[in-house]
């Protein structure tokens, strides 16, 4: 069980079925990382954590340091970034690479 997952979830004030979004899995998947001793594999929870900003350590209960050490080194991003960055994550993949060739043709066209 994902000892701090209900808690990390409510203080950003997103319902289950909001994080399976994000996360591309099932709201029922949400609910037994919550309630039941079921545990999502290491890739998943680097995906929570890093949804988070946490530590897996602490989103499991092994540790009290909140923060990654990821999120202490990286600048913090403005609300405009951080907002940026929650609608990208609630796109699906091909939604997700579709914006990642617009942001490159982008990019291309400047270098020209």
């Amino acid at each position: 069980m994902l000892q701090r997952l209900r808690q990390l979830r409510q203080e950003k004030g997103i319902s289950q079925q909001k994080l399976a979004d994000v996360l591309m899995i099932s709201q029922p998947a949400i609910n037994k990382y919550e309630n039941h001793n079921v545990e999502p594999d290491i890739s998943l929870l680097k995906q929570i954590a890093a949804y988070f900003g946490t530590s897996i350590d602490y989103l499991v209960g092994y540790s009290d340091e909140r923060n990654s050490r990821l999120a202490a080194v990286q600048p913090k991003l403005t609300e405009e970034e951080a907002q940026l960055m929650e609608n990208y994550r609630s796109l699906t993949l091909t939604e997700r690479e579709s914006i990642s060739m617009v942001i490159h043709n982008y990019l291309m066209a400047r270098k020209r």
